[in-house]
């Protein structure tokens, strides 16, 4: 048996089994003295995550804001980061330069600290981020109950179409198409979320591998069905207009493009706050699964 026939969430299972431990989840939650901590590790790989013709600071950013994006779906704020870096040795060390700027950059923005790291050799540019954060009270994805809503921040789908335009390696592009296009590469997480989640939310997590994926962590976890309604899901304006310039389905990016970094939580109705970019997008019932306008659907992105 080849690691493609297991998938990404088989082998997290089976080293789970090896360990003796659950390892699904975004964040690891450890109680050291009268702190709640929250783990997390994510990595950016060239030619799998990013390109060599993306600009360095913002795949340094990007390195930064995928990690701080699990810390604040699971409730929390970043503090410290230690940043392990592999590069080819002909490498320019301007490229290095610029990547940390990024790196900088975000860390300024989201209030957390490089700490330390690592250096290695390899074929491929590899940023490798461990992210330490603090919560008050951590979430995860098993919270959610039937009669609890669920909602997403911001617009979902438009990563993917930045990466489809990146792809087409156009000469020009138009202003919507840049703005598609910035948040494929330099994504902001929802740092400005955590308050809500953490006073109201039974379950939440980022969204990274698309809207139905997702969702379908949530249900697995939670033990619940999750129910969509395909007109709630929030489409930029900027994604309509990609879709219509290229005769693609808007809701097919908004449910299982990837890396919106967006979140996606579930709690009762009455805590919907509507000064704050989030919508409700569905119910959670009894059940298992995830379902959209009633259909049971599954998807997303997946790395084998």
């Amino acid at each position: 048996m080849r690691v493609s026939d297991l998938g990404e969430f088989g082998l997290i299972r089976r080293i789970g089994d090896v360990l003796g431990e659950d390892l699904i989840d975004d964040c690891a939650k450890v109680i050291v003295g009268d702190k709640i901590l929250l783990l997390t590790v994510d990595i950016l790989l060239e030619g799998v995550h990013f390109l060599r013709r993306y600009p360095p600071e913002a795949v340094g950013w990007k390195a930064i804001s995928v990690n701080v994006s699990d810390v604040v779906g699971n409730g929390g704020l970043p503090r410290w980061a230690l940043v392990s870096l592999i590069v080819p040795s002909d490498l320019e060390v301007e490229y290095v330069d610029r990547l940390y700027t990024g790196i900088k950059e975000a860390c300024r923005f989201y209030g957390c600290k490089v700490v330390g790291g690592n250096l290695s050799r390899g074929e491929r540019i590899g940023v490798d981020v461990f992210l330490l954060g603090e919560s008050e009270r951590p979430l995860g994805r098993s919270g959610a109950s039937p009669g609890d809503l669920i909602f997403v921040s911001g617009t979902l789908g438009d990563s993917r179409a930045g990466l489809d335009l990146i792809l087409m390696e156009r000469k020009n592009y138009e202003d919507f198409e840049l703005r598609l296009i910035e948040r494929h590469v330099r994504p902001t997480a929802r740092i400005d979320y955590v308050k809500h989640l953490q006073k109201y939310a039974t379950a939440s997590m980022d969204v990274s591998d698309g809207l139905v994926a997702d969702a379908s962590h949530i249900a697995e976890a939670s033990r619940v069905r999750i129910n969509i309604e395909s007109a709630k899901v929030p489409i930029s304006r900027e994604l309509a207009a990609f879709c219509r310039k290229h005769g693609k389905d808007p809701l097919e990016y908004a449910l299982f493009g990837g890396e919106d970094y967006q979140v996606l939580f579930t709690h009762p109705r009455e805590r919907w706050n509507p000064f704050m970019d989030m919508t409700p997008i569905g119910s959670v019932s009894e059940g298992s699964g995830v379902y959209v306008d009633g259909r049971k659907v599954e998807g997303g992105y997946t790395h084998f």
